[in-house]
C-alpha cells in the first residue's frame, strides 16, 4: 500500500531533530502507516473489540458482518458495512452475534450518526484535529483515544499525539527519562520537537515497542 504524502519528510524532519528518532527510523526501514476499510466499518470494528481479546472481537465480527449482509470489500478488512442497514438491525439480532447491551446501543449510535449526516466523510478534510475528534466523541462509545487512533490510522492525520495511550507514556519513560514515568505535560514539551509529524513520531516510539506494525 502507498505511503501517506507527507511520510518521507516527515522522516526526515524527525531524523534530523531527534537523536533517538533517527535510530528508532534506522531500525525500522521501510514501513510506514497505511489506510484500511471505509471510515464506518472501520468505526464500527473498533466498537466491537473494545474490552475483548482478539479471538473474541473477532468472532463476533464475523456473525455481525453476516447478519448485517456486509459487502465484499477490497482490502484486507474483508467487507464493508452499510450504516442504513446496521441503523434497522434490531437489539436482539445484535445479541445474538454476541453484542453487549452497551455495544448495541454504541453501534447503533454510530449509524445513525453515519445516516444523518452527522458524520460525514465528505467533510472531514475541511476539519481541524480538534474538531473531528469532537464529532467523533459524540458518537456513544468512542473516547479520546480511539478517535485519535481513527484519525492516526484511518485518517492520516500527520499530528496526533495520543498522550492518553499507556504504551506511548510507557516508551517515552524508557527512552527519554531512564526509565521514570513522565507527566503528561512534560510529554507533550518533549513532543513539541516532532511537529508537525507527532503521528510519525508515535508510530515509530511504538515499533520500539512491537516491531510488527499496527493496524487499526
Amino acid at each position: 500500500m502507498s505511503k501517506p504524502a507527507y511520510w518521507d519528510r516527515a522522516v526526515r524532519h524527525l531524523a534530523r531533530r531527534d537523536p533517538v528518532m533517527k535510530a528508532l527510523i534506522a531500525e525500522h526501514p521501510g514501513v510506514h502507516l497505511t489506510r484500511r476499510g471505509d471510515p464506518f466499518t472501520t468505526l464500527a470494528r473498533a466498537i466491537v473489540g473494545q474490552q475483548i481479546s482478539v479471538k473474541a472481537a473477532q468472532a463476533v465480527w464475523d456473525r455481525f458482518a453476516a447478519a448485517a449482509k456486509a459487502l465484499p470489500a477490497t482490502d484486507t478488512l474483508g467487507s464493508r458495512l452499510e450504516p442504513a442497514r446496521v441503523a434497522r438491525m434490531r437489539v436482539a439480532t445484535l445479541r445474538r452475534c454476541g453484542f453487549s447491551q452497551a455495544k448495541c446501543d454504541y453501534v447503533r449510535d454510530l449509524a445513525r450518526h453515519f445516516v444523518t449526516g452527522k458524520l460525514d466523510p465528505a467533510t472531514w478534510p475541511a476539519m481541524d484535529d480538534e474538531a473531528l475528534i469532537a464529532a467523533l466523541v459524540d458518537v456513544k462509545g468512542i473516547g479520546r483515544w480511539t478517535a485519535e487512533m481513527f484519525l492516526m490510522f484511518h485518517e492520516l492525520r500527520q499530528d496526533v499525539l495520543p498522550l492518553g495511550d499507556i504504551g506511548l507514556q510507557n516508551v517515552v519513560a524508557k527512552l527519554y527519562n531512564g526509565g521514570e514515568r513522565m507527566p503528561l505535560p512534560a510529554i507533550r514539551e518533549l513532543a513539541e520537537r516532532w511537529e508537525p509529524y507527532r503521528s510519525v513520531a508515535t508510530w515509530y516510539l511504538w515499533r520500539s515497542l512491537d516491531p510488527v506494525p499496527v493496524e487499526y
